[in-house]
């Protein structure tokens, strides 16, 4: 892995900007769509501390099957704001009238750019056809994206795996037909669907593939970038035009702006404190509840599984703040979390149990 004693060089042109169609995104750095985590809270969060290092973000996946049968669930996920453009709205289906008809409600409702998902390994999505399962069949995938892409007057984009089957990177000619069929931007994921999030040794070359094989339109690699230093190696080796950041990026807003930091400067930013990080979590918690459409104890009982994210670099080393995971995920009040970071942004390491 790239260490920042070996970034040194000037790698200030892998963050320029890109275009999705007319819509430019100054920073090619991106947030990548992850069902129960993208929702507005987080989403705020991210940009909140990375600031303009996080160029776009998305919203969680929406089904089109959802979408197209008026259930109502589905509008509890059309929470974007106006201020948070430029944004994509993630759908996935394997139907084309129902994906056409979906991209067209989520545009009408303000969607600045439509995210197709074929990226999801899940055996209950891909096995049906839906997500990455979409990569066994490219005339399919093709003809999804095709009708998304007459329906709406937004940009669309697709985020895909390297193919469905191990050794088998349908990634690669799809992209092109998908560039032919009007598609803005590629994500690539390196994992075939088979692999879910198995821990293999990294290969980045689809994603230089992709990249090869695309004439003009913007890559984005994603995959395993846990570090500032990843997401510079990644573009460096692969030569695409930016990273989608997905699970590394819970538990760790900032992300971004250290990936930023060290492409732009060749210098790694210091680790966030544990009051910093602490601060976050709350930001975090305060934000679901204050925008959540679930009341108070449902936010807090969706949100609290993940909270301890923003200490597990810590947790191993520091009992205090094992004793802390073990609190936060039993809490239901907004006023728990409160009780339990308090000290730790106050720099008051005591006894945390009662």
């Amino acid at each position: 892995m790239l260490t920042s004693n070996t970034a040194n060089f000037n790698a200030e042109p892998l963050l320029k900007p890109i275009h999705v169609g007319p819509i430019q995104i100054d920073t090619p750095l991106t947030l990548a769509p992850m069902d129960g985590m993208t929702n507005y809270a987080f989403r705020r969060l991210v940009r909140e501390y990375s600031g303009s290092a996080c160029g776009l973000v998305c919203t969680e996946l929406l089904s089109s099957n959802i979408l197209t049968s008026a259930d109502p669930r589905a509008r509890h996920k059309f929470d974007w704001q106006p201020h948070e453009y430029p944004f994509a709205v993630q759908i996935f289906g394997n139907d084309p009238p129902k994906m056409a008809l979906a991209a067209k409600i989520l545009a009408d409702a303000g969607a600045a750019i439509i995210d197709i998902n074929m990226g999801c390994w899940v055996p209950k999505v891909a096995r049906k056809g839906g997500g990455a399962g979409l990569l066994r069949d490219i005339c399919t995938a093709t003809s999804v994206v095709e009708a998304v892409v007459k329906a709406v007057d937004v940009p669309v984009t697709v985020k895909v795996r390297a193919g469905y089957s191990e050794g088998e990177p349908t990634a690669i000619p799809f992209s092109r037909a998908a560039e032919d069929a009007g598609v803005k931007l590629i994500a690539v994921h390196w994992r075939f669907a088979s692999q879910g999030f198995r821990p293999d040794p990294p290969n980045w070359d689809v994603i230089a593939e992709v990249k090869n094989a695309v004439h003009s339109i913007p890559v984005l690699g994603n995959g395993d970038i846990h570090t500032a230093a990843d997401a510079q190696r990644m573009m460096a080796q692969t030569g695409c035009d930016g990273v989608m950041i997905g699970r590394a990026a819970a538990g760790h807003p900032w992300l971004f702006r250290e990936i930023a930091h060290l492409i732009r400067t060749g210098e790694v930013l210091p680790k966030p404190t544990i009051a910093v990080r602490a601060q976050a979590a709350l930001d975090h918690a305060r934000v679901m509840v204050e925008t959540s459409d679930y009341g108070e104890e449902r936010s807090v009982m969706e949100l609290r599984g993940r909270l301890h994210q923003y200490f597990d670099e810590f947790i191993d080393t520091d009992s205090s703040l094992a004793d802390l995971r073990y609190q936060l995920v039993r809490v239901t009040r907004l006023e728990q979390i409160e009780a339990l970071l308090h000290p730790l942004i106050t720099h008051q390491f005591e006894e945390m149990t009662s």
